[in-house]
């Protein structure tokens, strides 16, 4: 018994269901799907990523494997991903050059360090680690990164690489010298847009971009597209990846890997954690962060083992499987068995593939990923919170390539966002409410239990950032009413308590006995109590002084003594 509860804990996939022949075409026809679409998703992605064509259908086939042979959602479709694509650029572009020898090095180990963090956080059980990169800090990230890509894919699109490096007279002669291929190029750009948009909107379950991808090949075949000046997608080596040893990079390019292999590790879960929420809620299933993040890391490593990029769960594939009746993870198979006759028996045919049409395949599901009313809902929402985006957002942009200063901006403000807020925790006097519960007395206009009493709550736990404040309130209180001669510190409220917290008690029992003030506490929660109990503050003050609940502090202190 106990042996077969380790045997699927440390592999996740005995506990898929015994497939059925309906369960398996059904899986069948879901894996086919995706991989129609996978394929020469795969090698745009790689064109993002600056990586070789190839390697982006190698990052497609033993990852998604190993993924979801080891992840917590069944259907999650893991592969290559722009996000991740547009990080692994940003990352390289001050360290090597793209599709270089030195590129693809760095990538590599890129994919096992992000792989090996999300790895331990899993096996530690640290998934909600991955919560310090917070809504905001995501909705600022994916909005500048979603522009990143579209505005990098617009030399491609339009079939001028100088677009962005060089001025406008340049560009103009350039435009000038060779007319036919930039409209050309231009024609099948925005070509494949229009198709990709109107197959989106009018024929959701048709593999939109599968069409396109044939159709532009054919052309650029038919019309002698690369003969003519226009850059194609080329050679595509065919075959399995190899296995090797791990390329030699030096300390110094480790030691800058390391930073963004963290965000990256953050950013791809988070991605991959929206998905899996989505699956989980349609599919009225559970999953497991920690799990998951052992799936994904484990993918990231088998990419880096393959000379490819790290990869993570895309929304929009996982979505497709869902959507074409995929049952378990049996349809990742047979995705992994499409791009595998891909690598073996169809590269040549991607040969003429205009890459104007791969910055297509970019774009458009990138769209998707823009939306600038979050932004004004946060603002009506949290403006902190909406700060942390804008924030974000803008040295997300300004710090391209290195997009990872952008994360790191927006978890250190949300972190002093965080500590400032609860610097100023709620410290409120209350007092005997109609329905004998102790309110605002403020808010409610209620007047005090007793002449001589003051009764304090405070809505936050009692720590370091708090407990200065709660002290302030009370001897400030007292300072401004010298009738006061009883305080009632209601903790109902309070669930945790540090060091700090206990020393606050403490310097304040003191400074009100030295006033000739009595202090008295009501409702302690049990964690709270024995933190003060270990402390002795409880029999200092003294269990005449403490009451169990706020009715018997009612009833006890009501009257004057």
């Amino acid at each position: 018994m106990n042996s077969a509860f380790d045997l699927k804990r440390f592999f996740p996939f005995l506990r898929w269901p015994r497939p059925t022949v309906a369960s398996i075409k059904s899986d069948a026809w879901a894996g086919i799907s995706v991989g129609l679409v996978l394929i020469p998703q795969a090698v745009a992605y790689a064109t993002l990523a600056g990586m070789p064509a190839a390697t982006g259908l190698y990052a497609a086939l033993l990852p998604g494997v190993i993924g979801i042979l080891w992840g917590s959602s069944a259907l999650l479709a893991v592969g290559p991903v722009a996000l991740t694509s547009l990080l692994v650029f940003g990352t390289l572009s001050p360290l090597a050059a793209p599709a270089s020898e030195q590129w693809v090095a760095l990538a590599i180990w890129l994919s096992l360090y992000a792989g090996l963090i999300q790895f331990l956080l899993g096996a530690f059980r640290l998934g909600r680690l991955s919560n310090l990169v917070s809504q905001p800090v995501i909705i600022g990230f994916i909005n500048a990164a979603a522009i990143i890509i579209i505005v990098s894919q617009l030399p491609s699109l339009l079939g001028l690489p100088e677009l962005f490096v060089a001025d406008t007279a340049e560009v103009l002669h350039r435009t000038m010298a060779a007319p036919t291929s930039v409209l050309l190029t231009s024609a099948f750009g925005f070509g494949t847009l229009a198709l990709l948009m109107a197959s989106k909107r009018y024929f959701p379950r048709f593999p939109g971009i599968l069409l396109v991808t044939i159709v532009g090949t054919a052309i650029s075949w038919a019309v002698g597209y690369a003969a003519s000046g226009g850059a194609i997608v080329g050679e595509i080596a065919r075959g399995l990846p190899s296995l090797s040893a791990l390329p030699s990079i030096s300390f110094e390019h480790h030691r800058d890997l390391w930073p963004a292999a963290l965000v990256l590790a953050l950013i791809s879960f988070t991605e991959a954690m929206s998905s899996c929420r989505v699956l989980a809620r349609k599919r009225h299933e559970r999953w497991d962060e920690n799990q998951e993040l052992i799936g994904q890391g484990l993918a990231k490593v088998a990419s880096g083992f393959s000379g490819a990029f790290p990869v993570s769960g895309s929304f929009s594939r996982s979505a497709l499987n869902l959507y074409a009746g995929a049952t378990s993870g049996w349809s990742t198979l047979f995705t992994a068995l499409c791009v595998l006759l891909s690598l073996l028996f169809l590269t040549d045919l991607l040969y003429y593939l205009p890459r104007a049409v791969l910055a297509a395949l970019i774009m458009v599901p990138v769209f998707g990923l823009l939306d600038f009313s979050a932004f004004k809902r946060l603002f009506s929402i949290s403006r902190a919170d909406a700060a942390v985006a804008v924030v974000t957002f803008i040295v997300t942009i300004a710090a391209m390539p290195r997009l990872h200063w952008g994360v790191m901006a927006g978890i250190g403000l949300t972190m002093v966002s965080y500590l400032y807020r609860h610097m100023q925790p709620r410290i409120i006097e209350v007092s005997e409410h109609q329905d004998g519960t102790l309110r605002d007395s403020q808010r409610f206009d209620l007047p005090r239990l007793a002449s001589d009493l003051l009764a304090v709550r405070i809505d936050a736990a009692l720590n370091f950032l708090t407990g200065a404040a709660l002290e302030r309130f009370i001897v400030a209180q007292c300072s401004r009413d010298p009738h006061i001669k009883r305080i009632l510190l209601c903790v109902g409220s309070v669930n945790e308590i540090d060091a700090t917290g206990v020393d606050t008690l403490e310097s304040l029992h003191v400074t009100l006995h030295s006033l000739g003030v009595v202090l008295y506490v009501s409702a302690i929660k049990k964690q709270v109590w024995d933190v003060l109990d270990a402390a002795g503050w409880i029999s200092v003050l003294g269990k005449g002084h403490i009451f169990m609940t706020d009715h018997e502090a009612i009833a006890a202190l009501r009257d004057p003594r």
